[in-house]
């Protein structure tokens, strides 16, 4: 009896947080449904750089810990990063494509950590970019926000930050994911 009593426990107690999780990705969807990246155009040329990516996450800028349900970026997957003189193509499995015009890039850096996952030192691109705010109050300021992805080749990492930053045009801001050594003390 005892084993059937802590069993009805356990399942009672997984379904409730089966059910929280569900709730609160809900909300963070319908929080976010205003933010996406951009409509893909017809892109002329051949990409100035590409390669093989992990995408991690899409947060606010200043805020690694905070994931954002982005059209197109709200989930982590295997993709690639294609850079063009007009922006910034981002394919992630399962998800439309997703583009950044280079008017609307402010820059790319290194980063250590991201929404669940932590890594060496630089081991992220983190990507700023202002993004579509679509339906909005015309004085809702367009967010910044960070995505951030995982190179996977070797040195793949400085080359997707020198190309994006290449082609970078929006008004930089302060860049919180780029940590300094330099200390106040």
């Amino acid at each position: 009896m005892d084993k059937w009593i802590g069993a009805v426990v356990a399942i009672v107690v997984v379904g409730l947080l089966a059910w929280l999780a569900y709730r609160s990705w809900r909300r963070r969807v319908v929080r976010d449904e205003q933010l996406s990246a951009y409509p893909l155009p017809t892109l002329a040329g051949t990409a100035v750089f590409e390669t093989e990516v992990l995408y991690v996450a899409t947060t606010p800028i200043g805020s690694p810990l905070e994931r954002l349900a982005v059209e197109g970026l709200a989930f982590r997957g295997a993709g690639r990063i294609e850079v063009f003189g007009e922006g910034v193509v981002l394919r992630i499995a399962g998800e439309q494509p997703s583009f950044v015009p280079a008017d609307r890039l402010v820059s790319a850096g290194e980063a250590t950590y991201a929404i669940d996952r932590g890594v060496e030192p630089g081991g992220l691109v983190a990507l700023s970019w202002i993004a579509n705010l679509h339906d909005a109050e015309p004085e809702r300021v367009a967010p910044y926000v960070d995505s951030y992805l995982r190179a996977r080749n070797p040195g793949d990492s400085a080359r997707i930050i020198a190309a994006v930053n290449d082609i970078a045009a929006a008004r930089p801001v302060l860049q919180p994911h780029q940590e300094s050594e330099a200390s106040d003390d």
